[in-house]
């Protein structure tokens, strides 16, 4: 797989799909994840739980996160250019580019060559990565909020959870994990990690965005304790450029909701 990963990055076999990030107070979309997505003419489709871990072991997550930035960012120009209303990119960036120190400098150099707005661009990073080299780490955050990004923590409440690098860190964002927001509706725990992390937030001023929202219980909970934004197949799943296209002239063009499911 890992031979077959590097000749797909060469050979332009990845592409990238975007699942919208909605305003849970409006149900606008203002913003989108990008995700990569592997179809192998001799595999067939390959689910990123299988290809993204090979490649971090192999050292390819460096080149393919430096493809999804410089993708993300043209694409989310094109959309612009197209008349559409401008959205926030978020990309996920791997605790590799840390160890590297050259993150920001690719994030500046994608910015440049697609002419995005750094406000339109968030770079989301684990609780994992943040801890490695928290200095280094702390470093290289400083430098790419410097550019206009910012910065979003995924899978929040999984990792360490550490209130003293929500102060210390110039953070943004956090992202509750989508196994806390799928019992929340039937598990008195999980309904209680997701209020607390909300409250949370707010007190520190952060935005919060639910992960995995499938049910319309989901969403009337997440509601009731104001959390910001949210994704999940209840409003859609990752679509391709062109169908998000088509859901964003759709969601102008009309003022009822445009719910896509698998």
């Amino acid at each position: 797989m890992e031979n077959d990963l590097r000749k797909a990055l060469e050979q332009k076999e990845l592409q990238l799909h975007y699942q919208p990030q909605v305003n849970l107070a409006t149900g606008e979309i203002i913003g989108v994840e990008a995700l990569a997505r592997w179809e192998s003419p001799t595999r067939g489709m390959i689910s990123p739980a299988e290809f993204i871990p090979v490649a971090e072991e192999s050292g390819l997550i460096i080149p393919l996160t430096e493809w999804v930035i410089q993708e993300a960012c043209e694409q989310n120009k094109a959309w612009q250019q197209a008349g559409f209303p401008p959205l926030r990119m978020a990309v996920n960036i791997s605790g590799q580019h840390f160890s590297r120190q050259r993150i920001a400098e690719t994030v500046q150099r994608c910015l440049t060559a697609s002419g995005l707005n750094p406000q339109y661009l968030e770079v989301e990073l684990t609780e994992s990565a943040l801890m490695e080299n928290k200095e280094v780490v702390n470093e290289i955050l400083a430098q790419i909020k410097a550019l206009g990004v910012t910065i979003a923590i995924d899978d929040f409440g999984t990792g360490y959870s550490s209130l003293a690098y929500l102060k210390a860190f110039p953070i943004d964002t956090l992202k509750i994990d989508r196994s806390f927001v799928n019992d929340i509706t039937t598990d008195p725990n999980d309904a209680a990690i997701v209020k607390a992390i909300i409250a949370m937030a707010h007190s520190l001023e952060l935005k919060v965005i639910a992960e995995g929202v499938e049910t319309e219980a989901q969403l009337a909970f997440l509601q009731k304790l104001r959390c910001n934004e949210y994704q999940g197949f209840l409003f859609c799943r990752p679509l391709p450029a062109v169908e998000l296209a088509l859901l964003l002239k759709a969601k102008r063009c009309s003022n009822s909701d445009v719910v896509l499911k698998q």
